[in-house]
């Protein structure tokens, strides 16, 4: 059994003072079951290419042929093969590497893998979900961990998380229409409230939403985060003292829960992971999009700014100082974050890198160059290799769905 924690509404978002926390007990609550999934028999060509790049990137491993051997037979017999401990943990960290969209790529070697493929029941996925997010926070100096799960197999359907991350904010929605916290996660936020959820005390604008996590035997059930795995961040100003009664906050690790880790032709589509933040996916865009908490105009009309004209550019002057406000509060935290352009930076030189080793590298221009001042950074100005390469982190179908429709398929 979990908790949830929460706080009282703040001041900018409901007018209401600040309250003590409060804490409640949520039981695991089932929601109807979305039909089970197992997948098809391995490809063969796909599991011999993973297991000769192993081979070839750990000469300590020995002879490939007899692993291939071993592997086909496996196939042959149950229609899937099960990674050595030492291959997962490769893969895993060789998929970071692929990852087209990633500008944090640099680190790839330092991920942190566990290997959880035993772990079969909804209530021991979520319970090491927590201790994930334990292990990723590390009292502020985040570390990149991924956490495996069962893979599906012919035989099997592998346990889901239905959340896009381990962490995220509902979305209360109004009489009037408006919505209080993440308008993009108000109609998840609909679906778990019609199954039990309550956030402890008066909604808030950042009440962390409970795990869906669905397993072939049980359906999926609604656990909470224990409050003490998820670390939140303030948000200040170096400068602007009022930027604190904005009663703004973000929690500190970002973790990945609706992606599959595709290795060798198995899939694995319960396999959170985490690197840390770069400033603006807070600032430029779960604080600053239109669909999200929309705060650039909030923080142009404190500033006094001429929002009567585009040609005053208040929308850049203010979203600057929301993401100067953010890598502030991050650094007065001790929690890890990195700036857009210093990452781009780094990015480089992990691309010299792969380069050098004679690998190709993928990149989705789109993704890695940052949502504010893009031509100031030096990934803008250059053309990438954007072709796919294995093993990768994909997006579930399912999840993209679930994305389309705003909550898991069977809540809509």
């Amino acid at each position: 059994m979990f908790r949830v924690s929460g706080q009282a509404p703040e001041a900018f978002f409901s007018g209401a003072s600040a309250a003590t926390q409060q804490t409640r007990r949520l039981r695991p609550v089932r929601p109807p079951a979305a039909p089970a999934r197992s997948a098809d028999p391995v490809d063969v060509a796909e599991a011999e290419e993973f297991l000769r790049l192993f081979h070839a990137e750990n000469p300590g491993a020995g002879p490939v042929e007899p692993r291939l051997a071993r592997m086909r037979y496996e196939v042959e017999t149950v229609g899937t093969y099960r990674h050595t401990a030492e291959e997962l943990a490769f893969g895993a960290r060789v998929a970071w590497r692929n990852s087209a969209r990633c500008i944090g790529r640099l680190y790839w070697r330092s991920l942190k893998v566990r290997d959880l493929r035993d772990v079969h029941t909804a209530g021991g996925v979520a319970a090491h979900c927590a201790q994930h997010l334990r292990m990723a926070t590390n009292g502020g100096k985040i570390r990149p961990v991924i956490s495996v799960f069962p893979p599906e197999t012919p035989q099997r359907p592998a346990p889901r998380i239905w959340n896009e991350q381990l962490i995220r904010y509902a979305g209360h929605r109004r009489a009037d229409g408006s919505v209080l916290g993440d308008p993009r996660y108000a109609r998840f936020t609909e679906a778990v409230a019609g199954f039990g959820w309550r956030p402890p005390g008066e909604p808030t604008a950042f009440d962390v939403l409970p795990l869906v996590v669905e397993t072939a035997e049980e359906g999926p059930h609604m656990f909470a985060l224990p409050p003490e795995v998820v670390q939140e961040v303030p948000i200040t100003h170096p400068e602007l003292p009022w930027f604190a009664e904005l009663g703004l906050r973000w929690h500190a690790v970002p973790v990945i829960s609706h992606m599959r880790l595709t290795l060798g032709g198995v899939s694995y589509p319960a396999a959170p992971f985490n690197g840390w933040y770069m400033g603006t996916e807070i600032g430029a865009r779960n604080f600053g999009d239109t669909a999200r908490y929309d705060l650039i105009p909030v923080v142009a009309e404190r500033l006094g700014l001429d929002t009567s004209t585009e040609k005053s550019l208040w929308k850049d002057r203010a979203l600057v100082e929301l993401n100067r406000a953010v890598l502030h509060s991050y650094a007065a935290a001790g929690v890890t974050i990195t700036d857009h352009h210093t990452e781009s930076e780094r990015f480089l030189t992990h691309l010299r890198r792969e380069e050098s080793a004679g690998r190709k590298c993928p990149v989705d221009w789109t993704w890695i160059v940052p949502p504010m001042s893009g031509s100031l950074t030096p990934v803008f100005h250059r053309d990438y290799d954007d072709e796919p390469q294995r093993p990768d982190f994909l997006l579930d179908q399912d999840a993209a769905r679930r994305a389309a429709q705003g909550g898991p398929p069977h809540f809509a």
